[in-house]
């Protein structure tokens, strides 16, 4: 894809995309593997080529294997510069402390590694934030904002819808993959963020996706799993009950439930 595609008038707002990572020059882009950070990495790349974008997938016990793997192939597959870097958040007490407050704290993480990388670049670190976003209980974007990270998709405003459009018109293979979030999503508040629960998760949501449930969340309330898919899917949960019991009590939980409201993302900030 060259950098002239983003000036066409097509889905979404891809030409003002251009112009806002001209505008940023040199760029570090917080490479999840999720739409929204894919479609930064993909389009700096694109834009400002691999000399002044580089793509950084942090590693941590609260990040699926399935997702690292993932980076690593849309990387080399878009021939992004990509690398992996550790981060240590359950090393602060605040964020295993698992309040409201606990993406605060792992943003504060993220951007306390991302940052020393984006100065050795001479750039500054771009999150995968859109409009949609702004409307949710997000307190890691203020953490990145504080510390001075900038989001491409806002000042472009894109929306989710936009960002998946986009996507889609670039040839992404990723422009409909569910939404995803940090593992420690699944414990709710007040629940302390320990490795064996993230692995726990892991896990289970790992055995369910092997069944064939791409958008799924199991919510950790000690030996009980509350497991979430979108409604249209609660029959075939039903129907593999069997494998789907099988599967969750696998990864350590005794007891296994379906939520009968299906699927909503963040739905522990209610």
């Amino acid at each position: 894809m060259t950098p002239g595609a983003y000036d066409e008038h097509g889905p979404g707002r891809l030409g003002e995309l251009r112009r806002v990572l001209e505008e940023a020059g040199r760029v570090v882009v917080a490479f999840s593997g999720g739409v929204d950070s894919a479609l930064v990495a993909r389009a700096a790349n694109d834009v400002l080529g691999p000399d002044r974008s580089l793509a950084v997938t942090a590693v941590s016990a609260s990040l699926l294997e399935s997702e690292l793997d993932e980076c690593r192939r849309l990387a080399r597959e878009w021939g992004l510069r990509w690398r992996e870097a550790a981060t240590a958040e359950l090393e602060r007490p605040a964020y295993v402390a698992n309040g409201r407050d606990r993406c605060y704290h792992c943003k504060s993480e993220l951007m306390d590694v991302l940052s020393p990388i984006a100065a050795g670049e001479g750039a500054v670190v771009a999150l995968g934030v859109n409009l949609d976003d702004l409307d949710d209980h997000r307190p890691g974007q203020r953490a990145a904002a504080e510390r001075g990270a900038v989001f491409p998709l806002v000042q472009a405003g894109f929306t989710k819808a936009g960002v998946r459009r986009a996507a889609r018109a670039l040839g992404m293979d990723v422009w409909d993959k569910p939404a995803g979030a940090c593992l420690a999503s699944r414990l709710p508040y007040g629940t302390p963020v320990t490795v064996e629960r993230l692995g726990t998760v892991a896990s289970a949501e790992e055995s369910l996706k092997a069944l064939g449930f791409r958008q799924v969340r199991v919510r950790h309330y000690g030996h009980l799993a509350r497991v979430e898919v979108p409604t249209p899917q609660l029959p075939e949960v039903l129907g593999k009950r069997d494998a789907v019991v099988a599967a969750v009590k696998s990864a350590g939980y005794r007891y296994v439930t379906l939520d009968l409201e299906g699927f909503r993302s963040g739905n522990l900030n209610h």
